[in-house]
């Protein structure tokens, strides 16, 4: 199965939404690189980042699931190429 690795990122500007979040990570932690979050007091919201080696059509729904959640952006960024990868499935 071809992969891709992409970087997911996001801002959570609703605490609430947080648990969702974690639910729909936990999800696809299979996967899943690393992550890494930011809290940014200051401004009362999360700095999220993703790194995932997943199929195109994975990537691409985990991150419009997570862009669904209410008080989180999120955008994905692709490496240029792609990979053979059975690890993950």
């Amino acid at each position: 199965m071809e992969t891709r690795v992409a970087v997911i990122s996001m801002i959570v500007e609703n605490l609430e939404s947080i648990p969702k979040l974690n639910d729909l990570l936990h999800s696809h932690n299979a996967f899943i690189i690393g992550r890494m979050g930011i809290p940014y007091s200051k401004r009362d919201i999360n700095i999220i980042s993703i790194a995932i080696d997943a199929p195109l059509d994975t990537i691409n729904t985990l991150t419009g699931l997570l862009g669904r959640l209410d008080g989180v952006t999120a955008k994905v960024a692709y490496s240029k190429s792609t990979s053979m990868s059975c690890s993950n499935v």
